[in-house]
Parts: structure tokens; C-alpha cells; sequence
């Protein structure tokens, strides 16, 4: 076992506070990456505070992990010590089922491992990336560009892939009219990718100010959702609406801007169930579907897509020790448009 410090919340809506605990040697198959960077979600939040129930005190969050690997196992093949790495919200499932072989670990049958608060196989308790180092096994680790800042690359192994997902399996392409709700941690990405992958992109919100941001962030178009006039332009408009908000809303005026058999992807989790006419849906065969992060194959395929286009999370980098404050300001969106711990204040 190794000796590791990091920052834990010893139980539910308690302060973030300095931990030591021990990490796993390397074994055969694993890699040791000491972390440069963790980026902030805002699931660590819900886990920390309970708030989706199960959680694991004490608790190291931190699932958008960027470092340098520092040890390797005698039968690891892809890493060596001194290659840039990350780690996103997994690090094992159980490599034989139906979504495991077709690079869908997100969705294993037998339960995946998630990087924080999760029951490891061995037994013992997943520790995230709040910390100075971790140790994964060599499939569930991913490549990471010399070329890329390594603070912004962190985000992109949640938020990034979360919205990376839905546009690759919805066939997103040059010229189709993707629309993005929610102008933060999620939807800016949403929005990079997008307009990187040649759509033309719209931005739906409530504030008006956001505007600027989102033409800066690459949308070509910006629709104030509460303005009923705005919201009849884009009627029957879109292929696509990658929705990224957390609140419960109703979803039917929404649902009524879909072209016939266009696709609104839920990522966020509202606390309440979304209000939906049916008819809205049966009128024009528009679907409503789901999307969890990415497989590990999957989140490769973004972050070599991102070293070819310079596509990369705008953040705001922060010390360790400013963690619980950051947990506040990010409860109030008070963030453009995602919290990077620099772990060297560790």
C-alpha cells in the first residue's frame, strides 16, 4: 500500500478537509498517475452532500483526472512512466457483458466501478481524484495530447464526454441544426463540439445576457426560451437539442421546436419528473432518450478529436484548500465555465 493525501468529506454536508489514506500497489496490470489536475462536477457535489443517496463517507471525489503516469505494471503495453494521462468516472467494470464488449462500459450490466465512492472489486472503496495520485487498471486509463493545456483537458473527462456521447450516437454532422439548453459546465462543451463538427448550433436559455458568451463559445444563433415570439421562429427547427438542464421544467414548447424524428437527449437530473404533452412527440415522430458519459473507447476518440481541433474547457483553476468555497459559487453558476483543482496546492 502507498501512502496518499488528499481532501475528504468525512460525512454528508460536511466541509472538505485534508485525508491521508493508502492506495493499492501497482499490480500487473495497473497504472500509477500522479494527478496534475481534477476538475470539479457537479455530481461531486450531489455525492458529497447525499443528495442521490448511497454515499460513501469518508469520501476523495473527483472523476476528471489529468497527470502524468509514474509506475506501470510488468504486463502493461499502451503507458510508460513520464506519458500524460487521465482517468474519467470509471475505473473498472466487469469486461464481459454485452455493453463491455462493445466499449459501452458506462452501461455494464454487472455494475460498473465509479472512480469515487464505489465498491472496488477487491472489496475496498474507490477513492477519486481530490488527491495526489491514483492507481487504475491499464483499460480504464486514456491518452492525453502533449499539445493540450492540461488544466482544461481535466473537464473533458465528464462534462466533455457527457455531451461528446449524444452528438456521436445521434449522428450529429456538418449543416444540422443542433440546439443546446443550458449555458453552463455541460452546455459550453455541447456547444465547442458542436459547432467543431460543422452543425450549425443554437443556445435556448432563460438569460438574455448570456448571448455574448455563447456567440463566443462558437453558436451561431441565441434564442431567449421565454420570449414566446423567439421560441415560434425555431418551431419544428431542430435535428437535435442536447439538453443539459438540471431543473424541472416542461419540456413541451421545447419539444415542439424538433423537426420530424428529431431527438431531444436528457442529461441532466432533475429532481422532479419533466411535464410533457404526448401529442408533441406522436405529432412529428420526435423521440426523448438518455445519455450517460461515454465508453473508455468512446472518451478516447474525444480527447484525440480535441488534440486535432484545439477544443478544450474553459476553466477557472483553483487551490485545494478553496475547494468548499468553489462548491458554493459553483450552486449558484458562479463559474465560466468549470472549477480545475491544481493539485500542487495540495
Amino acid at each position: 500500500m502507498t501512502e496518499s493525501k488528499g481532501y475528504a468529506a468525512p460525512a454528508a454536508h460536511a466541509p472538505l478537509a485534508p485525508f491521508d489514506f493508502q492506495r493499492r500497489d501497482v499490480g500487473p496490470h495497473d497504472v500509477r498517475i500522479e494527478i496534475l489536475f481534477c476538475g470539479v462536477c457537479h455530481s461531486d457535489v450531489h455525492q458529497v452532500r447525499n443528495e442521490w443517496g448511497g454515499s460513501i463517507f469518508p469520501m476523495v471525489p473527483g472523476h476528471e483526472i489529468v497527470g502524468r503516469v509514474t509506475e506501470v505494471g510488468a504486463h502493461v503495453t499502451s503507458f510508460k512512466p513520464g506519458d500524460l494521462a487521465g482517468v474519467g468516472c470509471l475505473v473498472d467494470s466487469c469486461q464481459h457483458c454485452d455493453e463491455c464488449a462493445e466499449g459501452l462500459e458506462q452501461y455494464c450490466d454487472n455494475g460498473s466501478v465509479g472512480t469515487y465512492g464505489a465498491v472496488d472489486k477487491d472489496g475496498s472503496i474507490t477513492y477519486g481524484g481530490y488527491s495526489n495520485n491514483i492507481v487504475v487498471t491499464e483499460k480504464f486509463v486514456l491518452h492525453v495530447s502533449e499539445k493540450l493545456d492540461l488544466a482544461r483537458v481535466a473537464p473533458l473527462l465528464c462534462a466533455g464526454i457527457t455531451t461528446w456521447s449524444p452528438l456521436r450516437q445521434w449522428n450529429a454532422k456538418a449543416g444540422d441544426r443542433v440546439a443546446v439548453m443550458g449555458l453552463g459546465g455541460l452546455g459550453h462543451m455541447a456547444v465547442k463540439f458542436a459547432a467543431a463538427m460543422g452543425c450549425e448550433v443554437t443556445v435556448l436559455s432563460t438569460s438574455p445576457s448570456k448571448e455574448a458568451d455563447a456567440k463566443a463559445l462558437g453558436a451561431h444563433k441565441f434564442v431567449v426560451t421565454k420570449d414566446a415570439e423567439a421560441m415560434k421562429s425555431v418551431r419544428n427547427y431542430f435535428d437535435l437539442i442536447i439538453n443539459t438542464v438540471s431543473a424541472a421544467m416542461d419540456l413541451t414548447p421545447y419539444i415542439s421546436s424538433l423537426r420530424l424524428d428529431g431527438t431531444m437527449v436528457l442529461l441532466g437530473v432533475p429532481p422532479e419528473a419533466p411535464q410533457l404533452h404526448a401529442f408533441n412527440l406522436i405529432a412529428k415522430r420526435r423521440r426523448i432518450a438518455g445519455s450517460l458519459i461515454g465508453g473508455i473507447k468512446e472518451t478516447q476518440e474525444m480527447l484525440d478529436f480535441c488534440a486535432e481541433n484545439n477544443v478544450m474547457s474553459d476553466v477557472e483553476i483553483i487551490r485545494m484548500d478553496y475547494i468548499n468555497e468553489a462548491y458554493e459559487r459553483m450552486m449558484k453558476s458562479d463559474v465560466k465555465y468549470r472549477f480545475v483543482i491544481d493539485l500542487a496546492t495540495l
